[in-house]
């Protein structure tokens, strides 16, 4: 089964990769990227300039008073993971962000949010990067076999 944001970048792959594996595809809105409303679709550049970074943002702080906050897509990557889980045993691929699979793979390895979005566990996924996970529920047993940065085919 492969799981998608419902966001039409990480769509879009998705589709191709059901398309070629033969695989079911269902979107699920837990995915999307994390809501940073005033920065949403801005080239980087423009946003900073925009919006700069303030000198301290605490975890349950919105961007610019609106959009989520880090806890936020903290709590929806652990709901998101929750209801792969809950699927019960099998092999799923999910299609999605960057942050909001930083907060998936922080919630697997036990660790908090990032503080002021900068301290704190990040995982390198880039724009085509991937992580392998394995979990063992009678256990409650989680293995992270495979982390790449940038996937490029041979």
């Amino acid at each position: 089964m492969i799981i998608s944001s419902t966001l039409q970048r990480a769509h879009e792959t998705a589709r191709i990769i059901a398309e070629i594996l033969l695989t079911p595809l269902e979107t699920d809105a837990d995915w999307m990227e994390m809501d940073n409303r005033p920065l949403a679709g801005l080239p980087f550049d423009v946003a900073a300039s925009r919006y700069p970074r303030p000198a301290f943002r605490n975890l349950y702080e919105p961007f610019y008073g609106e959009g989520e906050s880090d806890w936020e897509i903290h709590c929806r990557a652990i709901r998101a993971t929750e209801k792969i889980i809950r699927r019960g045993v099998g092999s799923y691929l999910v299609v999605s962000h960057g942050g909001i699979l930083n907060a998936a793979l922080r919630s697997i390895v036990g660790a908090s949010p990032p503080i002021n979005g900068q301290h704190g566990i990040w995982f390198a996924l880039g724009d085509t990067g991937y992580a392998k996970t394995v979990y063992t529920p009678a256990r409650h047993q989680w293995l992270l076999e495979q982390l790449i940065p940038e996937w490029e085919p041979e």
